[in-house]
């Protein structure tokens, strides 16, 4: 086939003057070549595309791709994530991984909360503050976590986001609105372990690989999985895998989130267990960073002997089944 790669490359929004935190969540070329060195050797013609702008330049020109790795994360907006998949949609080219709708839905960690918890999924007690006002209507019992509602690779997230005093929980909201300009969710803050879990194809084929506990070291932020934290995991971080009956529990709640809300391919789901050791939902990631050693669901992988090119080609495989769907039902109608 020949499959076209959709991207943000972070040297291109840092040569544009993006701080690195502000380009975190963009691709390494590193990342970039890895993925076409791995469809390359499943045998299939690779054209890097890049980011929306470049996919409409292409799209515009007449160029066409049988199927299309799409980890465009976007840069501005809630639909962000959403932007790649719809314009692919509109000119019914298949690619990999969610939605338009669930990509939307995803970014919003209020909302994939809400759905979560109407479908039975456990998941620590939270409000959205949408502006200063909302602040004084924050009723949940202290300890809180705050952090921006739409943001990922720990972006917003530093000690401080632990609120442990109303005056904490008012000083640290109001900087969060006016740094990241969105709403920002607050929740019952989980004291227990963080784990997450690797999940692999779509709907009732959908499997968990395996649950990674993420073990903060003493020289890291400690109690947050931060920014920091996530951009120096080698020197701050250790993974391992979580015992098995916290395997079971964890993988049983991140598979009944993952088909809820409709993920397709491959992600992570991300639990923690509150003070009396039950996990709970936390987020959903949909649009997993796909670094070979540094990103998390390749690492959850190699704990389980699945090798990277194993990975690449098992998203391209449940990607490739809805590819062959489509085209029984066109021939069909």
């Amino acid at each position: 086939m020949k499959i076209g790669i959709t991207y943000d490359l972070r040297d291109d929004y840092l040569i544009r003057g993006f701080s690195p935190e502000e380009a975190a969540e963009f691709d390494s070329r590193y990342t970039i070549e890895a993925i076409s060195a791995a469809l390359n050797a499943l045998g299939h013609s690779v054209d890097p595309i890049g980011g929306v702008n470049a996919l409409v330049e292409g799209l515009a020109a007449g160029e066409r791709w049988d199927l299309v790795f799409n980890i465009a994360e976007g840069v501005r907006g809630f639909g962000r994530e959403a932007q790649v998949p719809a314009l692919l949609d509109a000119y019914e080219i298949p690619y990999t991984f969610s939605d338009p709708l669930v990509l939307a839905l995803c970014l919003h960690k209020g909302l994939t909360k809400s759905v979560c918890r109407d479908a039975g999924v456990p998941t620590a007690d939270f409000q959205i503050v949408t502006e200063a006002a909302d602040i004084r209507q924050v009723r949940l019992p202290l300890p809180l976590f705050a952090k921006p509602v739409a943001e990922g690779t720990g972006k917003g997230i530093t000690p401080h986001s632990v609120i442990r005093t109303r005056r904490d929980l008012k000083q640290v909201c109001t900087g969060l609105l006016v740094k990241y300009r969105q709403p920002i969710l607050v929740e019952r803050f989980l004291p227990g372990r963080e784990v997450t879990v690797g999940i692999l194809g779509s709907g009732r084929k959908a499997r968990a690989v395996g649950t990674l506990e993420i073990e903060l070291k003493p020289e890291s932020e400690q109690e947050v999985y931060s920014y920091l934290n996530k951009e120096m995991c080698e020197q701050l971080v250790s993974y391992h895998l979580a015992p098995p009956e916290v395997a079971e529990r964890a993988e049983e709640i991140a598979l009944l989130a993952w088909c809820r809300l409709g993920c397709r391919d491959a992600g992570r789901v991300d639990l923690r267990e509150d003070e009396e050791g039950r996990l709970c939902f936390m987020e959903v990631n949909p649009l997993a960073g796909l670094h070979p050693t540094h990103s998390d669901l390749p690492i959850v992988c190699r704990f389980k002997d699945i090798s990277y090119l194993q990975l690449i080609a098992a998203i391209l495989e449940s990607a490739n089944s809805r590819r062959r769907q489509d085209s029984r039902r066109l021939s069909m109608g």
